[in-house]
């Protein structure tokens, strides 16, 4: 019998190595800002209540953590990247360094998962044995909110569509090397091959929305 741990994908090594530097870590809320507001929205609605625990898987700097706070129980923010459980630590955020195959929950089992742009680093398989665990993490009933950068259109549209991404992104400072590094080394899948996924897993999509630009999407799902 192979050891399972053997078996894993290492997603530290998967993570992208501006995510484990320190020093893009502490500039990371600048870079990224996000208004967090719309996502907290989304789970209350679905739900997710003051009596809740959410788990955050991808969790980044604890930005969201944050913007939840007070509007729930409990949030544990997960990350595979030491820095950022530092720098979430050090905003009195509770933090756990694990990924999506490593987690293990304590206490009391959770009432919603978020994450958000951070299933991509997992290649498809993966992806389903993240979900499958997402969705045991969940009583029925539960809610999984996911966004991230899922490709809406057909391979033969691939080309024009991402030359658009590319010009998009330029007044905001990204260029084509970042977002070809993007598309080569990590794992963004198509919406029709990631919703069987979710499926599979035991999940119910309730609310879907894609970006205009096709390269991004966001799902409210329930654990049936």
């Amino acid at each position: 019998m192979p050891d399972a741990v053997s078996w894993r994908l290492d997603e530290v090594a998967h993570a992208g190595p501006e995510h484990l530097d320190p020093t893009f870590v502490a500039e990371f809320d600048g870079l990224m800002p996000t208004d967090w507001n719309e996502e907290v929205q989304r789970l209350l609605a679905a739900g997710v209540g003051v009596e809740s625990t959410v788990v955050d898987l991808g969790a980044g700097t604890g930005a969201f953590a944050k913007a939840l706070t007070g509007r729930v129980a409990r949030v544990v923010s997960v990350d595979v990247s030491g820095a950022m459980v530092a720098a979430m630590r050090a905003r009195g955020v509770e933090a756990v360094q694990a990924g999506f195959l490593s987690y293990e929950h304590e206490g009391e089992r959770p009432d919603g998962v978020f994450t958000s742009n951070a299933l991509h680093h997992l290649p498809d398989y993966w992806k389903a044995l993240a979900l499958a665990r997402i969705a045991h993490l969940l009583e029925p009933g539960g809610v999984l909110r996911l966004r991230d950068f899922v490709f809406s259109f057909d391979p033969g549209e691939a080309d024009r569509v991402l030359a658009e991404w590319v010009d998009s992104v330029r007044p905001l400072g990204w260029g084509e090397p970042e977002l070809a590094q993007h598309v080569v080394a990590e794992h963004s899948t198509f919406t029709w091959l990631l919703e069987p996924l979710l499926e599979r897993a035991g999940f119910e999509i309730r609310e879907r929305s894609l970006s205009p630009n096709r390269v991004q999407a966001a799902y409210t799902c329930v654990r049936s």
